[in-house]
């Protein structure tokens, strides 16, 4: 048995989200062009003699306790290979909670990993992918990891060609936003045909590898309800533009805003604007990154 982990959860941003249809469970089926970024949070689980999962993390307001990802993602693994010892698992968060980011997920994802890894479980990507889906449905995403169209309620994963690099800006707001207002106001029925992104559009340009055609087709029909509900989404995106990024879209469910940016030094300049200068009123949070593409690594944690 390994004693520590030191793990490492990407948070995720949508290049394109597509709503089909409610389903009679409750559940949407979705069409989404996922794509890991650079920000992490930090994960480091610590064996214990004794039995039980204790959680320890830097934001005060998160649960530690049974309503955390974390926490059922640790028990789902121990209690199915009656595990008898204990662990703790500290959680450093970087990337902004409630946020369209899959922050809880990916952490999640990575408890799934480091704990198949710590008592030497023996699982499979793929069988932890088919855990994963019980504790939420972008959890099996947040393990594959890198780009690729996800389907179903997101859980039907194919993987894509990895993106181009490229300077990713992120910019979150003061506000949060809950993923089940958003979809439980989205009127699927009221959409134009220009509300839909074009997925396939998308993809073939992620194939050619041209970062100018897939920025040019970035779309969230989410931004419906969120853009509504909070302008200042709007507000952020057009700024974004103006500070020379090629585009700009929001993920997820929102808040969070992501640019693409070709120009290093422009990315660096709309960082120190939205973070210290004019704009910074705009933002609670900003972070300069890049795609996290799962073939220019060799760990896959």
């Amino acid at each position: 048995m390994i004693r520590h982990l030191g793990l490492k959860a990407y948070g995720k941003i949508n290049l394109g989200l597509d709503v089909l249809r409610r389903r009679e469970d409750g559940y949407h089926d979705v069409r989404m062009i996922m794509q890991t970024v650079g920000l992490y949070d930090k994960i480091d689980i610590y064996l214990k003699e004794t039995p039980g999962i204790e959680i320890v993390t830097n934001l005060f307001y998160l649960p530690v306790n049974e309503n955390n990802l974390v926490y059922k993602a640790a028990k789902l693994l121990m209690d199915e290979f009656h595990v008898s010892h204990g662990i703790r698992i500290t959680l450093k968060k970087f990337i902004p909670v409630s946020a369209g980011m899959a922050g809880g997920s990916s952490d999640a994802a990575a408890v799934l990993f480091g704990v198949n890894k710590m008592f030497q479980l023996g699982l499979s990507r793929e069988e932890l992918m088919k855990r994963g889906v019980k504790i939420g449905a972008d959890v099996p995403y947040c393990i594959l990891r890198g780009t690729a169209l996800s389907e179903g309620i997101g859980e039907v994963l194919t993987p894509l060609p990895d993106m181009p690099q490229c300077q990713v800006l992120i910019a979150k707001p003061a506000v949060g936003v809950s993923t089940k207002f958003v979809y439980d106001n989205l009127n699927l029925e009221g959409l134009k045909a220009e509300d839909h992104p074009d997925i396939d559009g998308i993809i073939e340009a992620i194939k050619s590898h041209n970062i100018h055609q897939v920025s040019q087709r970035l779309g969230n029909v989410l931004e419906t309800v969120t853009i509504k509900e909070y302008p200042v989404i709007e507000q952020i995106k057009e700024k974004i533009k103006e500070l020379g990024a090629v585009n700009a879209l929001m993920s997820g469910s929102g808040p969070t805003v992501f640019g693409i940016f070709v120009s290093p030094k422009a990315a660096e300049n709309a960082y120190e604007e939205l973070r210290y200068g004019k704009s910074k009123g705009l933002v609670k949070q900003v972070y300069l990154t890049n795609f996290y593409n799962t073939k220019e690594v060799t760990n896959g944690q």
